[in-house]
């Protein structure tokens, strides 16, 4: 069993930057972060494999990185800047424990999850 704990969401002003972290007790192939905005589908942002590997949606190239701690292996993070009112959601990390056979962006191709950190962009 993975744990998964979030942290760094709040509120900040449109062109300002968060850093999301996520604490995982055990990770394996893949991590992403994904949000869902209120009467929204939830939707990915970006994924990190093991080897380093990123994915990032569209809509947040250029302004959000993905990382881990190649030292610990346990800690991601997801560095948002240039921030914009469309990106306020409540923002998920989740883990592929092993190739599931879905895209980066597929949630069903995760196998745990964490309880999610609210983002807050004000324009």
């Amino acid at each position: 069993q993975v744990q998964l704990v979030e942290s760094g969401g709040g509120s900040v002003q449109a062109g300002g930057s968060l850093r999301l972290s996520c604490a995982a007790s055990g990770y394996r192939y893949c991590m992403g972060w994904f949000r869902q905005a209120p009467g929204k589908e939830r939707e990915g942002v970006a994924a990190i494999l093991s080897a380093g590997t990123t994915s990032y949606a569209d809509s947040v190239k250029g302004r959000f990185t993905i990382s881990k701690d190649n030292a610990k292996n346990t800690l991601f993070f997801l560095q948002m800047n240039s921030l914009k009112p469309e990106d306020t959601a409540m923002y998920y990390c989740a883990v592929q424990e092993f190739r599931n056979g879905g895209a980066w962006y597929d949630e069903l191709a995760y196998h745990y999850w964490g309880q999610g950190t609210q983002v807050t962009v004000s324009s």
